[in-house]
């Protein structure tokens, strides 16, 4: 057994990496890309959470969350969106009744300050450049890009480049 140890911090912000099941491409359409929207909406209906930044790729999402005051169950979140998600990809299940969509742990980061913040706000959306899914940051569809870009957080012409505060960002 792991000796993986989770921070909790009621009202914390945290840096999450979530990847499919042996990285599978399900997250590579529309529809599945509104599913796990779906999901994340009806979650954050029962048990609040504000969605700083997010970036869906085919296999995988990063994203940044901070909890309310006094709540720092990330994991039931997780927990709640990974079991609503799977329910409307995949119907078969195994002796343990996990169905094959997510892999069963995730990363998490607890941000440690406004610099920490900054840095895996930019690792998250220069993600699809990294990936090669596209050339500049606000191509990609899937991403919380143009938000951040409306709230003045970047210059249209961010992402075009590796941004050079990423190299001591660790994702996964």
């Amino acid at each position: 057994m792991s000796d993986y140890r989770r921070v909790f911090i009621p009202g914390g912000t945290y840096f999450f990496t979530v990847v499919t099941w042996h990285r599978r491409p399900l997250l590579a359409s529309d529809r599945r890309v509104r599913h796990l929207r779906e999901a994340f909406a009806h979650v954050r209906t029962t048990r609040p959470f504000r969605i700083e930044a997010i970036v869906i790729l085919p296999d995988h999402l990063h994203c940044l969350w901070t909890l309310p005051p006094n709540d720092a169950d990330y994991p039931g979140r997780w927990r709640e969106i990974k079991k609503r998600f799977s329910r409307r990809v995949d119907l078969a299940t195994n002796d343990r009744n996990e169905r094959f969509v997510w892999q069963r742990r995730y990363y998490e980061h607890t941000i440690r300050d406004q610099q920490d913040w900054r840095r895996h706000l930019d690792s998250i959306h220069y993600n699809p450049v990294k990936h090669g899914f596209v050339k500049k940051a606000s191509e990609w569809p899937y991403s919380s890009f143009r938000t951040a870009l409306q709230r003045g957080w970047y210059e249209e012409s961010w992402g075009d480049s590796a941004p050079e505060n990423l190299d001591s960002v660790e994702l996964e």
